[in-house]
């Protein structure tokens, strides 16, 4: 179980949000959404650890992440709003050293396969320099399909995908959670994600 507790984010002069309490459960699936500005990623990165709370906690199986960080740190897939790929590295070469540094025991042919699933499988050898902003996202995704990990938490996950990528996606968020998993995501697109309960989390400072 996932829980936060009276979370609040402050930006200078300039309270983002606050009083934001949550729970989120096996099979759960929660979408954050506030205008541009509201906070949206910053609440993701506070979840993650990422970024300290001006206010609140959150806690992994009833204890605080900072004091489960291995659990909770192993249980958790955090992709932000940027791809975070070395131009020079082609894109099987992002893919494989990014799951490995996460923790993820993965061969290459295992890494080809992910690729392959998002329907990028024919830019493998290619740098990611040359590729275009929607092949880079799903060199980033195809992390989705090689993590043992019980929490997603996704950063405009959809954006700059085409209609049959964004289905794929969605497909396999609907495994994750059918399969106990969670997933926490910002979007600014209605997509059909099959989940076992579903929640939405409004920010407003």
């Amino acid at each position: 179980m996932l829980i936060a507790q009276g979370l609040a984010c402050l930006r200078g002069d300039r309270l983002l949000f606050k009083n934001v309490d949550f729970e989120l459960n096996a099979g759960g699936l929660m979408y954050v959404l506030g205008e541009n500005g509201s906070g949206k990623s910053s609440l993701l990165r506070m979840i993650c650890g990422l970024l300290m709370p001006e206010d609140g906690t959150v806690f992994w199986d009833n204890k605080k992440i900072k004091e489960n960080a291995e659990n909770y740190l192993s249980n958790l897939t955090y992709i932000g709003h940027l791809n975070g790929l070395k131009d020079d590295l082609t894109a099987l070469e992002n893919l494989y050293m990014s799951a490995r540094s996460a923790g993820n025991e993965v061969t290459e042919d295992k890494a080809l396969a992910a690729l392959t699933a998002i329907g990028i499988g024919r830019c493998a050898n290619l740098p990611a320099r040359v590729l275009s902003q929607g092949q880079k996202r799903r060199v980033t995704l195809a992390k989705l399909w090689l993590t043992d990990g019980k929490l997603w938490i996704l950063d405009e996950p959809f954006a700059a995908l085409d209609v049959a990528s964004v289905g794929v996606l969605a497909k396999r968020l609907g495994e994750h959670l059918s399969n106990g998993g969670m997933a926490i995501l910002t979007t600014h697109q209605d997509v059909a994600i099959n989940a076992q309960s579903t929640q939405t989390l409004r920010l407003s400072s």
